[in-house]
C-alpha cells in the first residue's frame, strides 16, 4: 500500500529522471517555503533554485536514473536508500575549471530523507556518496597538495 507521502516522493524521483527531467514539476511538489538540502556538499536550495541540482545531474548524466532500493515510510517522513546511476556524458563544472565527460558509468550510493506536509515536500535532505561519485568521475583527492598547504599554514 502506497501512502500519500510515499506517492509524493516517488513523483519527485520520477520528475528528476533523465528521460523525464521535469524541473518545474519537481519544484511544484514542494511547499511554498520548502527546502532541498544537499547535506554532504553543505548546500541549501529554496524557491526558484529548488530544481538546480536536478538540472545539474541531468547535465552531468543525461541518462540519470535513481535505482530505488528501499522505502521506509514513517508517517509523513520517508527515508529512501538508493543509487544514482548514469553515464558521465556532460561537462562537470568545478572551481578549477571544467572536467570534460569521459563516458564513465556512475553508481552513487545515496540516502534521502523527505518530510511531507499537507501532501507537499517541506524538506528534502539528500546524503550523496560524494567521495564515490568523484572517484567514478576520475577525480582523485590531492593529498600531496593538502599536506603541503597544511605544512605551510603551520609555519
Amino acid at each position: 500500500m502506497t501512502t500519500t507521502a510515499e506517492a509524493v516522493v516517488r513523483a519527485a524521483y520520477h520528475a528528476a529522471e533523465g528521460s523525464v527531467l521535469d524541473v518545474q514539476g519537481f519544484k511544484d511538489l514542494f511547499t511554498e517555503d520548502g527546502v532541498f538540502n544537499n547535506i554532504v556538499a553543505g548546500e541549501t536550495y529554496r524557491g526558484e533554485h529548488l530544481g538546480d541540482l536536478v538540472v545539474f545531474m541531468g547535465q552531468l548524466a543525461p541518462d540519470v536514473h535513481r535505482n530505488l532500493h528501499r522505502f521506509h515510510v514513517m508517517g509523513n517522513v520517508v527515508a529512501v536508500e538508493l543509487t544514482i546511476e548514469g553515464t558521465f556524458n556532460g561537462p562537470f563544472q568545478t572551481p578549477a575549471g571544467t572536467i570534460q565527460p569521459t563516458g564513465a558509468k556512475l553508481a552513487i550510493p545515496t540516502a534521502d530523507f523527505w518530510y511531507i506536509e499537507d501532501g507537499k515536500i517541506k524538506e528534502f535532505n539528500c546524503y550523496v556518496g560524494v567521495s564515490v561519485m568523484l572517484a567514478q568521475l576520475g577525480i582523485q583527492p590531492d593529498f600531496a597538495g593538502a599536506v603541503a598547504a597544511s605544512t605551510t599554514a603551520v609555519s
